[in-house]
């Protein structure tokens, strides 16, 4: 493959996003950043000679002007040419004319009093003008904010474009060199730099817009964080122009409003109204060959001039045509924002930038992207306010109908021009249907009207009614509160794990509830309350018993080893205090009918049932693994062989427990060891089923998982001491309970030391009930 060819004194291959100035000696292309040319520049040149050629045939020729009324100031000044937009003439011109004043159209307010409430109820179709900026939420920098300063914060090497204003074209060039440009004494032409989109810089903590631009702004409110289209940055621009700069009139992209501050320095607007007959005009003159030769505000009846000066924010509603001079050397900072107030019109500026074959750099970024998404939320406002039997305002219904129709003819223009900002989570033609649906509830006739309620207005009424508070602020709120609960929802309707706690208390209730003799109030409140020593005097409960419960609780609060050797376990057992508590709780818990429990019931609203959501301790937690894989709770496969029925109460009292025991008891209710050394316990993202029959215990937690296991026979490990560290699950179960058997009991005791303030006492031993 042949090499690319090699351009410049630097030798690099053709890059098309840097501007490059052919040498028209030698024929070589060069970077005008290389050769020091700028793309202004270069228009100015009539022939150049490159650095090389600039030795032997002299510098470069520049053109000859020959008029100053004219975009190429080479044409010949017969006097038969008219004056162009943007030209000194032009500008000269412009600033001796007379204009109606715009106090006619102009509304003055105070900064508090610019709301979204305010505009809602009268409208946002007239310019406003805010001179006293407490309450409007305008944050900017000090007046003392210079040009270097923009340059410090943004980045002298960030690419910007500037106008060529006696052109009226665009070219490209470094913010440095823009600085370096405005502040020199001598320019020798009008640059106006108005599209640097800050927000992406350091500098766009100095500045925050306007609090009725962010609750209005459909970017603000509407965008959602995972869009698949980059979020447009429209909302934060730094202007800045020298004297005599120009701007032709325009309506700003995509029907937005805007909103205009001067730092320093003054600006002069010439409005007009966004009527039918001035948006016919409007469209025809940007169509039309001879535009710039052409002053717009001589074609319509009223066009208004506005003097915006230092300190003064001006807010421009949708569609309103306006040209900017600038009158003096100005620093200005500004945004746009898309709204509900003013849908229609949004709409119909945006289909006539399509009309006029705007270029994607001057349109709004994603528009009909943002449409559906607005269309998705305005169906949920809807929606809510006829669940509230009250009327939408009417500037919204409008809207929506507006939007409606320009919804379905961008789907239809799909089929031809596959440019599609449809959302995909958004099904479009199901959104149109809704939407129309909910219009048609509001037609007169319709059964499904929403009825007015005292002192609730369709557009305009009294506070009374939330349709005339501030909808976009009240649906933002319910939104936020709509998307919160839907997390929660579908966390809760997730598949959650049951945790060993779950399992037991689950299980424990079922065999209670199964025994059918529940207590009396005064016995379950005795039961479950915290045990004092004038409970204990009142019980009838032997002190021995009392203190074999507490050393059992402490035991529980203890941090036993995962790696405990059966000597350990056996050793732990030889305190005399202990052996005799052990031996009085063995002496006192001999019956194992499932009678004795009679005593005993959960209820919701007690301590052990709120006591179940606290983290338990590890020593805890292996302790109720222990009990859950005795009862057969925690299960992950069938057993390979049939289990011997249990005699305790447990498993005549539980189906799990005898076919899933997974182990086989002795005549005195203990279970083998060497079913426990074999099973382990899952974890928790297992899943279990609460007493399926068909799972077994799991593995023992010292145990790992092996591919093909080979199978281990009960009668061959029978009887033989485990290894150190590599303690059976029971033999561990009692270092922390003191006690091997009686199963049942035991858990039912592990359920009430759960509770945070104590063990609930035992109201009576006699006779086997307790």
């Amino acid at each position: 493959m042949a090499a690319a060819p090699l351009y410049c004194v630097c030798r690099q291959p053709y890059d098309v996003s840097r501007f490059m100035i052919e040498c028209d000696i030698c024929k070589d292309w060069f970077h005008g950043s290389c050769v020091q040319v700028e793309e202004h520049h270069a228009v100015d040149i009539d022939v150049y000679h490159c650095p090389n050629c600039d030795v032997k045939h002299g510098p470069s020729l520049m053109k000859r002007r020959n008029n100053c009324h004219r975009h190429d100031y080479t044409e010949p000044d017969d006097g038969t040419q008219p004056v162009q937009a943007g030209t000194s003439k032009f500008v000269k011109e412009l600033q001796n004319r007379t204009f109606p004043s715009a106090e006619d159209i102009l509304i003055r307010m105070k900064g508090e009093q610019v709301t979204t409430r305010f505009l809602e109820r009268h409208g946002f179709n007239y310019p406003i003008a805010v001179t006293e900026m407490e309450g409007l939420g305008l944050k900017l920098p000090p007046s003392t904010f210079s040009i270097r300063d923009v340059e410090q914060y943004v980045g002298g090497d960030k690419v910007i474009d500037v106008i060529d204003v006696a052109r009226q074209a665009d070219s490209k060039m470094k913010l440095g060199a823009f600085v370096k440009y405005f502040t020199n004494p001598h320019r020798p032409k009008v640059l106006n730099l108005i599209s640097l989109e800050f927000s992406d810089t350091k500098m766009a903590e100095l500045v925050e817009v306007p609090i009725v631009a962010q609750k209005m702004s459909w970017v603000e409110n509407y965008w959602p964080d995972d869009s698949f289209f980059p979020k447009p940055f429209v909302q934060k621009y730094c202007l800045m122009g020298v004297k005599d700069s120009y701007t032709d009139f325009h309506i700003d992209f995509g029907g937005t409003s805007v909103w205009y501050h001067v730092l320093w320095g003054e600006k002069i607007f010439y409005l007009i109204e966004p009527t039918s007959t001035n948006l016919a005009l409007y469209e025809a003159w940007s169509s039309s060959p001879n535009q710039s030769e052409v002053f717009f505000g001589d074609k319509v009846e009223k066009c208004y001039k506005c003097v915006v000066s230092q300190g003064t924010t001006l807010l421009i509603p949708t569609g309103w045509i306006h040209g900017v001079l600038t009158s003096q050397d100005c620093m200005a900072f500004g945004g746009n924002f898309l709204h509900n107030l003013n849908i229609g019109m949004q709409l119909r500026c945006y289909e006539m930038e399509r009309r006029l074959k705007t270029p994607d750099l001057f349109k709004f970024p994603y528009f009909e992207a943002i449409c559906w998404y607005v269309a998705k939320n305005l169906l949920e406002m809807l929606k809510e306010l006829r669940e509230d039997n009250c009327p939408p305002p009417t500037y919204l219904v409008d809207g929506v109908k507006a939007l409606i129709s320009a919804l379905k003819t961008w789907l239809k223009r799909e089929a031809t021009q596959p440019t599609s900002e449809v959302p995909d989570h958004i099904r479009p033609n199901h959104l149109i249907k809704e939407l129309t649906k909910e219009i048609r509830y509001l037609e007169p006739g319709s059964g499904n009207r929403p009825v007015k309620t005292q002192g609730c207005g369709a557009s305009s009424g009294t506070n009374g009614c939330p349709a005339t508070r501030s909808a976009l602020e009240r649906f933002c709120q319910a939104r936020r509160a709509r998307r919160a609960a839907r997390r929660l929802r579908e966390q809760q309707q997730a598949p959650k794990v049951p945790t060993n706690l779950d399992i037991l208390e689950q299980h424990t209730r079922e065999v209670l509830k199964r025994l059918e003799v529940g207590p009396l109030e005064e016995d379950a409140a005795f039961f479950c309350a915290p045990f004092s020593a004038q409970r204990r005097r009142e019980s009838r409960a032997p002190r021995y018993f009392t203190r074999g419960l507490e050393s059992v609780k402490t035991d529980l609060r203890e941090d036993v080893s995962g790696h405990s050797s059966a000597s350990d376990v056996e050793s732990d057992s030889d305190s005399p205090t202990e052996v005799k508590d052990e031996l009085c709780l063995e002496a006192k818990t001999t019956c194992r009918h499932p009678a004795s429990f009679s005593g005993f019931t959960l209820h919701p609203s007690s301590k052990l049932a709120k006591s179940l959501e606290r983290p338990t301790s590890p020593s805890t937690e292996e302790a109720i693994q222990g009990m859950l894989s005795m009862a057969g709770l925690l299960c992950t496969s069938k057993p390979e062989r049939p289990a011997s029925t249990p005699e305790s109460w447990w498993s005549n009292s539980s189906q799990c427990a005898r076919q899933g025991g997974g182990g086989t008891m002795d005549s005195q209710g203990n279970s083998s060891s060497e079913a426990w050394d074999n099973q382990g316990f899952p974890s928790p993202e297992a899943g279990y089923q609460y007493g399926d029959p068909s799972m077994s215990p799991p593995l023992h937690p010292s145990k790992r998982h092996a591919p093909n296991p080979p199978p281990i026979s009960n009668q061959a490990t029978k009887g033989k001491r485990p290894k150190k560290g590599m303690a059976t699950a029971k033999q561990r179960l009692g270092k922390i309970l003191k006690l091997n058997r009686h199963t049942g009991w035991w858990l039912l005791l592990l359920l009430l030391i759960q509770e945070g303030g104590g063990c609930g006492a035992l109201k009576e031993v006699d006779g086997g009930h307790f």
